[in-house]
């Protein structure tokens, strides 16, 4: 951590919101916001140009997802945790959060001061999961890990375990078919095989599947 202290970036596209944040964590000992963003890119941008040492990002922003910022951030500043702070306990969300590299995810319901403790957990190291979307996530997880892997997996083609591993990057429709050269249409009928074959009904449980059963995709 630098001289300066615990290097705070706040993330989202409300004002109010963003005031809100810079003003507790200003108040907190040690704690300094260097910077304040309202969209992916400039999330992105942002975060390369002050490195803070902790992102609170928002799921939800205009111009995107806060799990596509998070994982681009990640992929420039490994050691920049990021914190997902959102209104909605989407299952989907959290997974993606998780498989783009947050180290927490809390609904925006949170006390004040729980928020800046959870900040100063995340820094330290360790990672935070909302309790009211912890139960949930963690019967999911049990669940696929108890479903035989070898089986379902010989059930897919070649393109369809790509698009899976594409899935669980967190990756949508629109961008796995940017990367493959197919349609969006071809992509989601893909998606819906791949769900059909797996038994799973979410994509989210597919990015959780893979998460758990399958080795990562080899860097080109």
């Amino acid at each position: 951590m630098s001289d300066e202290g615990l290097r705070v970036m706040i993330v989202d596209d409300h004002e109010v919101v963003r005031e809100g944040l810079r003003s507790l964590f200003d108040r907190r000992p040690g704690m300094t916001v260097v910077a304040e963003a309202g969209t992916v890119a400039e999330a992105v941008a942002l975060a390369v140009r002050h490195a803070p040492n902790v992102i609170v990002m928002d799921v939800r922003l205009p111009d995107g997802s806060g799990v596509e910022a998070c994982r681009d951030i990640r992929a420039e500043l490994p050691d920049t945790r990021v914190i997902m702070l959102t209104s909605y306990a989407d299952d989907e969300a959290v997974f993606s959060s998780i498989l783009a590299g947050a180290s927490g995810y809390l609904l925006k319901q949170i006390r004040g001061q729980q928020l800046a403790e959870a900040v100063e957990a995340v820094a330290r190291g360790e990672s935070l999961l909302d309790p009211q979307v912890t139960k949930r996530v963690m019967d999911q997880m049990r669940n696929l890990a108890t479903q035989p892997a070898a089986d379902k997996r010989a059930g897919l083609t070649e393109q369809e375990y790509k698009i899976l591993t594409l899935i669980a990057e967190g990756k949508t429709n629109r961008e796995i078919a940017a990367e493959i050269f197919l349609s969006d249409k071809t992509v989601k009928n893909y998606v819906s095989s791949i769900l059909s074959k797996l038994n799973l009904r979410r994509r989210s449980e597919a990015a959780a599947y893979i998460a758990r059963r399958m080795p990562p995709r080899p860097r080109e």
